[in-house]
């Protein structure tokens, strides 16, 4: 039986992770801590469901996905913890997490997560800003007169 507990207060929810593997994913400036674990398919972000926490169905989607290329979608259960960055870093940053968590339990998904580029960090960031400029490489409006 799972063991989980709603606080009136803040409605986030508790949840039981004790067997579980715990992965850490990042993406952009997000990163996520990720506790899995097998169960019945329940996914948490920060004591929400993630059909909560995600607005877009692209982030819901590809949260799921490492779950949908091993044929495993009902199989295990994950809290996550994401700080940092926007929703499209924060989802990166799970499906990271996700994936490396998902090698601890099984060896075997290594290869198939691997081939989707779903286990390696996703290192692009937003190139810093330059002195002189007005972003990163926009020089300002050139004016003849």
């Amino acid at each position: 039986m799972e063991n989980t507990q709603v606080n009136s207060k803040t409605s986030k929810i508790k949840l039981d992770f004790r067997d579980s593997k715990y992965a850490t994913g990042r993406r952009k400036t997000s990163i996520a801590k990720v506790w899995l674990k097998k169960g019945s398919g329940k996914i948490y972000v920060n004591g929400k469901i993630f059909t909560d926490y995600f607005a877009s169905d692209n982030h819901k989607m590809l949260i799921t996905r490492p779950f949908e290329i091993i044929n495993q979608a009902t199989e295990y259960d994950v809290r996550c913890s994401v700080k940092g960055g926007g929703p499209t870093g924060q989802a990166g940053a799970m499906v990271h997490g996700i994936s490396k968590a998902l090698v601890m339990f099984d060896v075997n998904f290594k290869s198939t997560l691997r081939t989707e580029k779903l286990t390696t960090r996703d290192s692009r960031a937003v190139e810093r800003k330059k002195p002189g400029r007005k972003k990163a490489r926009r020089s300002f409006q050139f004016s003849k007169r």
